[in-house]
């Protein structure tokens, strides 16, 4: 037997069926949807799927059983048409106050399959990515939020999907203005840790342009790292240190 689970997408699907190994009849004898036996003609090299049968909505999960004869197996030509796909609009995308932090609040509709987001923030010349959200799938509207870490001066967020074709899909921009001090970074010369005025994001790169180390905190131990000059991002800022 062959399974194949998805997300239903609108779309059937089509599957070579080769002769059995005795030359009788063909690979498949029976196809269930989510438990039901089809009704579809599966005597033939290759047949069709037909979903409409199954009263399935866009979003649905959907189990295929192919129960085939021994030694020989079918192919299902297009098992793509079950993965999710990233289809979400996002009608509303904001920072919020959260007690003592901030969130990213965003609102979807046309949301088609199970994709995670991905929280990005524009930083150090590039986006950013931070927190994952798992996706609904549902049609909505749909309601998400996840706590960020302001940098000092104007934050920008969006958010985005990267569904089977590897091609993202992303929100509008979302802006937010942060008045708190910009955070600096102690010592230049360090052999153990550097301390950050302020919780921050880091990055730290050697003189190669490969990172070592990133993260988050108020400080980041450099103890393991060989000596050398080194790059740090953190806040919304770059410097440089040098690993004693």
């Amino acid at each position: 037997m062959i399974t194949v689970e998805g997300i239903y997408q609108g779309k059937n699907l089509y599957v070579q069926n080769p002769f059995a190994l005795n030359g009788v009849g063909f690979c498949v004898y029976e196809v269930r949807v989510n438990g039901q036996v089809t009704t579809d003609d599966i005597g033939s090299s290759a047949f069709e799927i037909d979903f409409k049968h199954y009263n399935l909505k866009i979003g649905d999960l959907v189990k295929v059983e192919l129960f085939t004869k021994e030694g020989c197996t079918p192919k299902v030509l297009n098992p793509e048409v079950l993965k999710p796909k990233s289809t979400f609009e996002a009608t509303k995308i904001e920072v919020v106050k959260s007690g003592a932090n901030h969130e990213l609040v965003w609102e979807t509709k046309n949301e088609s399959g199970s994709v995670d987001f991905a929280i990005q923030q524009y930083k150090w010349n590039k986006w950013v990515k931070g927190n994952t959200v798992a996706g609904t799938g549902k049609a909505g509207p749909n309601t998400y939020r996840s706590t960020v870490l302001l940098h000092a001066g104007q934050n920008k967020f969006r958010v985005s999907q990267t569904d089977y074709t590897g091609q993202p899909r992303t929100s509008k921009n979302c802006e937010f203005s942060n008045t708190a001090p910009a955070i600096s970074f102690s010592p230049k010369k360090a052999d153990k840790e550097i301390v950050f005025s302020a919780l921050t994001d880091y990055e730290i790169f050697d003189q190669f342009g490969n990172i070592v180390k990133k993260g988050q905190g108020t400080k980041v131990d450099v103890q393991a790292l060989p000596k050398g000059r080194y790059y740090l991002n953190y806040d919304n800022e770059s410097g440089e240190f040098v690993k004693s």
